[in-house]
């Protein structure tokens, strides 16, 4: 049974997809803990599961470094064997990668490495692409630049807004996360030899 920390910023609507596929008693993955770097709506979701969560506000430390090694601290002590970024929307700091990976993915709404960065739904809007996707990736030190897991592709209709065109990336996004966790638990797919 692997070991899940998830940590959010926002609503955690790949977070909720993840706790109700582990409801499922052949899933064989349990989300231990979740943590935030602010007051994240998607804590909720830790309530509604009775699942352990936490907060590690950035705004609390002198700088990154010093948050990272804090939310390390606090990851580490549920002796996760994956952590997911989902939705966390601050970088990282090189420590706390080294610390973690290959067992740390993020999912990003794009098709890398095309769009990466915060903004990558609206990027792709305004690019005029005809298409874009969602990915799951190990995390390295760049911005959404670590060996691409999985990843799928989602078109752009002509009359797209962001807000549209994200809500249709989400299940993509959702069903590719839940896919790789089973295929890391399976035995399907060894993140070290991506890394």
């Amino acid at each position: 049974m692997l070991r899940l920390v998830v940590l959010i910023s926002g609503g955690g609507s790949n977070l909720r997809a993840l706790l109700e596929a582990s409801q499922d008693a052949e899933f064989p993955a349990r989300v231990v803990a979740i943590g935030a770097d602010r007051d994240a709506e998607g804590l909720a979701h830790a309530e509604a599961f009775g699942i352990p969560s936490f907060t590690v506000p950035y705004g609390a430390f002198p700088d990154r470094d010093a948050w990272g090694d804090e939310l390390l601290a606090q990851v580490q002590q549920w002796q996760p064997d994956l952590v997911i970024l989902s939705g966390l929307m601050r970088l990282v700091p090189p420590r706390f990668v080294r610390a973690l990976t290959p067992a740390l993915l993020n999912t990003h709404p794009a098709y890398l490495p095309e769009f990466p960065g915060p903004h990558a739904v609206r990027d792709a809007v305004r690019a005029g692409a005809e298409q874009t996707g969602a990915s799951v990736i190990v995390v390295d030190d760049g911005v959404d630049s670590g060996p691409i897991v999985a990843q799928e592709r989602v078109a752009i209709l002509p009359d797209d807004t962001e807000a549209a065109l994200h809500e249709r990336i989400k299940p993509v996004e959702r069903r590719l996360l839940i896919q790789t966790v089973l295929d890391i638990a399976n035995g399907h797919l060894d993140l070290k030899e991506l890394a």
